[in-house]
């Protein structure tokens, strides 16, 4: 049997935080989030639930090969009315019968079916009246051994439903466990891509308020300089527009942090009102590790590693089945029977077991028996229809792959344009704090107006989100990438053993 568990990530450290508590006050890592949601996401335990339930299904089926034991007791009483005989009356008859069956029987993976029975172990006694009236005891036993058998010669013989039906359980067995393999990709891609988008919040939130900081800076100067007569008022006007502006920037910042947090919380715990009041404190910074890419290396991963992928597979394997299945419907049904046994007879109950110890009374019996339904339409159209079945998943599973391909192939482009559009954001940071920095100087000196000095304020800011989303959307371009491939695992570095 093959079950999914984890390990790495799961066995090799720690719980982080225990059921329904809060967050403790530390940096979390990308890590340890992926651990926590391993752990305790309420979708990936309901998932868990999928391949357990498949087992017990599987081993539910091979139930149908238990031998069955029965037995039945029965005792009966009969009396006879009277008769007449010349004209005279005769009472009737009395008699009293114990009688037994028991067998046990089942089926073999082959089609054979056997059957081992006592039969009809029986023992009568019971009083009759002569012509004379005169009461006549007598007593009866008896009763078989019997073995029987049944094997399929043609239908049935190999292919037979049963074993076809076990043979399904097991794919869907395999089916749902990539289910799940799907599920934790999904999980982790899901948590890598919170956890990028709650980081560049924060960071936004740093750059909000390096925005506000400046305003505030820039507003507090003119002030000054209105004050000396040096700057006229609407110049101060424009500084308290900025610095205001800049002040509600920051509140909107601040509040989609809160909103991200809560999404990556809901990853994370199955008890939100617990973890609802904590705070998540990421560790690490943004930065755009050089990555190189291969696409046909990608294609091969994603060809064999893809969850979905190799679900499709399975159906494809599954419908391969339904038509054996279907096939074997064709076929005439022909069983070869034989059976015998020993059978006894004697007055006394003890003397019948003893003539079948004895084995005195074999007897023996073969034959066989064919069955085949004139026409056999609705078999032969079954057929058709799971070959044509079989076809149309044939080209699903082509459509696929071909989806698989062009989705890795954009992938690996986007990953590239995002890392080169990481360097270009960085370098226009750059530029836009040089211009600032110098029109700063051209405003004290003078030369300037805070017009140009606000104005290169709102670029600065622009170029550092810029910046920031730049770095995000090329480490979530990177998850997504591994997600195409089916290389979440391996990006993470989580091991899935397979029992």
């Amino acid at each position: 049997m093959r079950m999914l568990s984890l390990i790495g990530c799961l066995a090799a450290l720690a719980p982080v935080v225990s059921q329904g508590e809060p967050p403790a006050p530390r940096a979390w890592s990308l890590q340890d989030c992926v651990q926590q949601a391993l752990e305790y996401n309420l979708e990936l335990r309901i998932e868990r639930y999928n391949p357990e339930l498949a087992l017990y299904n599987l081993r539910g089926a091979y139930g149908v090969y238990d031998p069955i034991f029965q037995f039945s007791g029965q005792h009966r009483y009969d009396k006879a009315g009277e008769t007449l005989f010349q004209g005279l009356p005769i009472p009737g008859q009395r008699t009293e019968t114990d009688s037994f069956n028991s067998s046990l029987s089942g089926l073999l993976p082959w089609g054979t079916q056997y059957g081992l029975s006592l039969r009809n172990l029986y023992d009568t006694d019971g009083r009759r009246y002569d012509t004379n009236r005169n009461a006549i005891p007598y007593s009866a036993s008896g009763g078989s051994v019997v073995l029987d058998v049944t094997q399929p010669l043609i239908k049935n013989l190999w292919l037979n439903p049963t074993r076809l039906t076990i043979a399904v359980y097991k794919n869907r067995l395999k089916w749902t466990e990539q289910g799940l393999r799907q599920r934790i990709m999904d999980l982790v891609t899901r948590v890598e891509l919170a956890y990028y988008d709650l980081k560049a919040a924060h960071e936004n939130v740093k750059v909000q308020q390096s925005a506000l900081e400046l305003a505030e800076r820039l507003l507090a100067e003119n002030r000054k300089r209105v004050e000396v007569g040096a700057l006229a008022p609407l110049d101060e006007k424009q500084a308290e527009a900025q610095a205001a502006a800049r002040q509600a920037d920051l509140i909107a910042a601040q509040r989609n942090v809160a909103v991200l947090e809560n999404a990556l919380k809901q990853l994370l715990t199955d008890d939100f009102a617990a973890w609802g009041t904590g705070t998540l404190e990421l560790s690490g910074t943004l930065d755009a590790e050089l990555q190189f890419f291969n696409l046909q290396d990608s294609w091969s991963k994603g060809l064999t590693q893809r969850p979905d992928f190799l679900q499709a597979n399975l159906d494809l394997e599954q419908q391969g089945i339904v038509i054996k299945i279907n096939r074997n419907e064709l076929y005439p049904q022909v069983d070869l029977k034989v059976g015998g046994g020993y059978a006894g007879s004697s007055p006394g109950f003890s003397g019948v077991l003893g003539d079948i110890e004895q084995r005195e009374q074999p007897f023996y019996y073969f034959g066989g028996q064919l069955t085949y339904p004139l026409g056999n339409r609705s078999a032969r159209n079954s057929y058709r229809a799971s070959k044509a079945e079989y076809a149309v998943r044939q080209l699903a599973l082509k459509k696929l792959e071909q989806d698989i391909m062009v989705e890795i192939d954009n992938a690996i482009k986007l990953a590239q344009a995002n890392y080169e559009r990481v360097g270009a954001t960085r370098k226009a940071r750059e530029y836009a704090e040089a211009a600032l920095a110098a029109e700063q100087k051209k405003l004290e000196s003078g030369k300037s107006t805070s017009f140009f000095v606000l104005q290169l304020q709102r670029d600065l800011t622009a170029a550092r989100s810029d910046e920031i989303q730049a770095l995000v959307q090329y480490k979530r371009s990177l998850a997504l990438l591994a997600q195409s491939e089916g290389a979440t695992f391996e990006r993470h570095q989580i091991d899935l053993e397979v029992k």
